[in-house]
């Protein structure tokens, strides 16, 4: 009499008693890194186009100004008048001692406005700043 061996009658699966772990921690990890735009931009302006750009790394560090094509400034939800800027960069690097300011000025935008600005943020002590522009092919 012989014997003959039986196959294994189990199944070959994937376990998944971990897996909503495993999709709660994948969701916990992107909301926390995930940076949402934090402002609505109420100045219209077209950005200026560059040869060579750097990129910012840590963009926790940066506020924008933006200025518009009709001459009005921007920072963070605020319009703001020119000589408001200085207690504004000053308030911010105070806050923030490395602050970067990020300039979106509208391409059309007249070089006066640009210098007042620059004026307002040198006497708030806000010395680190950054031109925003658009790379061109």
């Amino acid at each position: 009499m012989k014997f003959k061996k039986k196959a294994a009658a189990t199944k070959q699966s994937i376990p998944t008693s971990s897996l909503p772990d495993i999709i709660f921690m994948l969701l916990i990890f992107f909301m926390v890194t995930t940076v949402l735009r934090e402002f609505d931009i109420q100045v219209s302006y077209t950005l200026p186009s560059a040869v060579q750009i750097e990129k910012i790394d840590n963009k926790r560090i940066v506020t924008y100004i933006w200025v518009g094509r009709d001459g009005r400034v921007q920072i963070d939800d605020n319009i703001v008048l020119i000589p408001e800027i200085q207690s504004i960069a000053a308030k911010k690097r105070r806050e923030i001692p490395q602050v970067i300011i990020s300039l979106r000025v509208d391409e059309g935008s007249r070089m006066g406005i640009v210098t007042d600005i620059q004026q307002q943020l040198r006497k708030g002590d806000a010395l680190r700043i950054n031109y925003s522009a658009l790379q061109k092919l």
